[in-house]
């Protein structure tokens, strides 16, 4: 790694996606412009994926050797990798610390940063609190959001390591549901903002004074100011919509960007909105067809076909229908006719395979995988793989997700909520289909539960996404790999930044670090330039 590289504290860091987006930006030369030096995570997988990627980037760009790729495939084991490269995954099991903020001693986090950071004084502390409680869909579940939840106060955690370290530069980022969420009668959102404006005001213990941090929205360029000089900003304003930069995801965040009052900057720069929005399809086309499986039944491809095919036995589909109904019909009846078997079956943690991507291939795509990770479909009952076959024929149809009343009463779900749900609207898009020519809906870790959120727009695969596809959705590069049970990795990917959201942002904070107010002179591994 370049001795110039800028370091990178990663807090809560998940799976990595905002620390794969800063170690991406490179320069002119190819060499990394940002280096992780310390990403901290307590979930057991999650650390093992952060892990993983860490030893891959241990090797220079173009020069990882052929076993990782074996690992991916299944032929080698993680032990004998990091064996036979035992410098990279000291390097690595170094800079992935498995731990829980707030858990363990303060004193060993810090020790920890500063013997990462070194003698760096310009870097980048970066991060998401854990953000569940602040969830719209959360809160609305669990009644509101309680006093004594410690999720809502964990970014202190993020606070205190401002107030003591005192970075450059933060990027801090969480969930659009932030901006409306209270404890007893007290917005969360302003609290956080003028918290972050002067940390050391607020932890107990920090020294006197401490520095004081100078907010920033990421998509707007030209802010008003407040009476002492200072951007002033509405929460929205902190609401980055990313299928207006480049992702193919409807995902919105607020993400906070903190820049000390001491550093000498005189200008800004904000994410460039992309001109056209990028559909699902151009990153889903190109990965292998699958077929989905079946649970309470056995699961072959001839069951499969045959549990599809009792669809036009139901009432709706016997009966007489015209216009957008019948071309419904029609849709249906023409894809249980034309079912044909999946090369790759229900494909697996490893399906060999030519895969292409339609957008930033050179991001996506490596030729050293020979096939697709993490790509394995999901079982589901023959009830909701009607539902599924409806619902992806209704948006082809209607270039829309149909709702709850929409569905033909023998395709309601047995829910003891069914007339709330059809009478009230509540969940009434329990049955999401993506829309081809459309950013998907957000990917969230409820995905880890079921996919009923989350179905494929293939009529024919009639199916939900695999970890593979959603990792598509939220940009990771297909040799990125999601250790641990499918749950687990479909959490992780659903917890994510996008990475090539961060890559974007890691390129502004260059600027700031370099004191530059025009376009910084660098290019991107892989893809390319914003």
């Amino acid at each position: 790694m370049p001795a110039e590289s800028i370091p990178v504290v990663d807090l809560f860091a998940g799976p990595g996606g905002l620390g794969e987006g800063f170690s991406a930006l490179a320069s002119a030369r190819g060499s990394r412009q940002f280096r992780i030096a310390l990403s901290i995570e307590m979930e057991e997988w999650a650390h093992r994926t952060l892990e993983l990627r860490s030893f891959f980037r241990q090797f220079p760009v173009g020069k990882v050797p052929h076993d990782y790729y074996d690992h991916l495939r299944g032929q080698l084991g993680r032990l004998e990798l990091f064996a036979r490269y035992p410098a990279e995954a000291k390097a690595a099991g170094d800079e992935a610390w498995k731990a829980e903020l707030g858990v363990v001693q303060a004193s060993e986090v810090d020790r920890r940063i500063r013997n990462a950071l070194g003698r760096a004084d310009s870097w980048v502390l970066c991060g998401g609190p854990p953000c569940q409680a602040f969830s719209v869909v959360g809160r609305s579940r669990n009644g509101g959001i309680a006093e004594d939840d410690d999720r809502v106060y964990l970014y202190k955690q993020y606070l205190r390591i401002l107030s003591v370290h005192e970075p450059p530069v933060f990027i801090m980022e969480n969930v659009k549901g932030l901006l409306s969420s209270e404890v007893k009668g007290n917005e969360i959102f302003d609290q956080m903002l003028d918290d972050l404006h002067h940390p050391a005001k607020v932890i107990r213990g920090a020294q006197r004074g401490g520095a004081k941090y100078t907010l920033r929205s990421l998509c707007l360029k030209y802010p008003t100011h407040s009476l002492d000089g200072h951007p002033h900003y509405k929460p929205g304003d902190f609401v980055i919509k990313c299928e207006e930069y480049g992702i193919p995801q409807a995902r919105h965040r607020v993400i906070i960007l903190g820049i000390r009052e001491d550093l000498s900057f005189d200008g800004f720069v904000a994410l460039r909105p992309h001109n056209q929005p990028i559909p699902a399809s151009k990153v889903l086309r190109g990965l292998p067809r699958l077929r989905s499986g079946l649970t309470r039944a056995n699961d072959g491809r001839e069951e499969w076909r045959a549990a599809l095919a009792s669809i036009l036995d139901t009432g709706f589909m016997k009966s007489r229908r015209n216009g957008a109904e019948g071309e419904l019909r029609e849709c249906i009846v023409r894809t249980v006719h034309n079912l044909r078997d999946m090369q790759a079956n229900r494909g697996s943690e490893f399906v060999a395979h030519n895969t292409t991507c339609e957008y930033e291939p050179g991001w996506f795509l490596d030729p050293l995988i020979g096939g697709a990770c993490n790509h394995a479909s999901r079982p589901h009952m023959a009830a909701d793989l009607h539902r599924y076959l409806f619902a992806a024929c209704f948006a082809r149809v209607h270039f829309r997700s149909p709702e709850l009343n929409d569905f033909p009463p023998e395709l309601h779900p047995r829910h003891r909520s069914l007339g709330d749900a059809l009478s009230k609207g509540y969940f009434d898009d329990r049955f999401r289909v993506q829309i081809a020519f459309r950013p998907a809906t957000t990917i969230t870790s409820h995905i880890a539960k079921d996919g009923h959120y989350f179905i494929h727009y293939d009529e024919t695969q009639c199916r939900s996404l695999t970890v593979r596809e959603a990792a598509r959705i939220q940009t990771f590069p297909d040799n990125y790999y999601f250790c641990g049970p499918r749950t687990h990795q479909y959490r992780q990917v659903g917890n994510a930044v996008p990475p090539l959201l961060a890559r974007q942002i890691a390129a502004i904070v260059l600027e700031i670090l370099k004191g530059r107010s025009e376009g910084a002179s660098a290019r991107y591994t892989g893809g390319a330039a914003v």
